[in-house]
């Protein structure tokens, strides 16, 4: 049996809270094994497919994030079926700190590895609501058009 396997709420509670540390940068090295070769990731912005893309995208975040943190708030279990909810605090590079705040579905094989992970949150509305003149705005034509 494989050593790195998802076996309750607990372990991703726990990994999850390793990743992003008090240093600002975040660090993957550790949870990267509990991940299926094929895994399929997908967000707001992209999806991407097999474990190395998937590595190179967190690199990817990590380089451009002067700092980024992360609180891990609820995470329940059931079946091969894990939710995360989470908030994000992000320090890019050129601009001032933001919240983003989510909630992450894991789809676990039948060996305990994660095959999928969809991430959900609301980017825009979340970095522009800490963005004077384009908080505003922005919140107006959600409404406007989508509410």
């Amino acid at each position: 049996m494989d050593e790195f396997v998802i076996e309750s709420a607990d372990q991703i509670r726990e990994l999850w809270s390793k990743t992003y540390n008090t240093e600002g940068k975040p660090d993957w090295s550790h949870i990267l094994p509990y991940y299926d070769e094929n895994i399929l990731f997908r967000d707001t912005i992209q999806e991407i497919r097999g474990l190395e893309e998937f590595k190179k995208m967190t690199e990817r975040l990590a380089e451009r994030s002067k700092e980024l943190k992360m609180a891990i708030l609820r995470v329940v279990m059931e079946d091969r079926t894990v939710f995360v909810e989470w908030e994000m605090t992000i320090l890019f590079k050129k601009t001032r700190t933001s919240v983003i705040y989510g909630a992450s579905r894991l789809s676990l094989n039948e060996r305990g590895k994660i095959v999928e992970q969809r991430d959900y949150y609301d980017l825009w509305g979340d970095i522009f609501d800490n963005i004077p003149a384009f908080r505003k705005p922005y919140r107006k034509f959600m409404r406007k058009h989508f509410g």
